[in-house]
């Protein structure tokens, strides 16, 4: 492991995955850990917009992705200089869902891999600068949109994906990413749309 787990780090992620545990939570989990949720919320969310702002909308969803395109990309890059390995596959007596079925390291369980993706989450940092940026269009949206990514993390950690400071160094990313791009947009972008396609 390129760096060692911190007692606080750990213990939370022990309560999180272990502790708390509750049967509607194995369930609803996973879905806030899917793909799929994300791609209806901003299907929900296009479609909401294009009805009420026109195609003005759509420039705002294409900056959204952009942002999380960044996003993505970044803790990517991130994730193969560090090299963190996950706790599924670092710790003894993790749960962790795999084919659709919930399975638990044994005791003896030793590390399996040298390597990993865990440090830090795309999926916090992606669904960070989607809430964030959308929040900076749509300032009556604050903060009822940071429910998405604060959920999404909680549930990285119960499916034994990432620790907590992965999921908290997610965050920063999404959160510094939809800044910046939000800056760009501000002072140098946004002059250059058609003002009849400008938000």
């Amino acid at each position: 492991m390129p760096f060692l787990t911190q007692p606080l780090d750990m213990q939370l992620f022990i309560l999180a995955n272990q502790i708390f545990r509750k049967h509607w939570m194995d369930i609803v989990m996973p879905l806030l850990s899917s793909a799929a949720l994300l791609w209806a919320v901003i299907t929900v969310v296009t479609a909401i917009g294009v009805y009420k702002k026109g195609l003005k909308f759509l420039v705002i969803i294409l900056v959204v992705s952009a942002s999380m395109g960044v996003a993505d990309f970044s803790t990517n890059v991130i994730k193969k200089s560090i090299g963190r390995v996950r706790p599924l596959n670092s710790l003894p007596l993790t749960y962790f869902r795999e084919d659709g079925i919930w399975q638990r390291r044994p005791l003896d369980f030793q590390q399996n891999k040298e390597r990993g993706n865990s440090y830090p989450s795309a999926h916090a940092a992606n669904t960070m600068t989607f809430a964030v940026v959308l929040m900076l269009f749509f300032p009556k949206l604050r903060p009822w949109m940071l429910f998405l990514p604060l959920s999404v993390g909680y549930s990285r950690l119960y499916l034994g994906k990432h620790f907590p400071t992965d999921v908290i160094a997610g965050l920063a990313v999404g959160l510094c990413v939809a800044l910046s791009v939000w800056l760009l947009w501000q002072h140098i972008l946004r002059d250059k749309v058609p003002e009849k396609y400008r938000p």
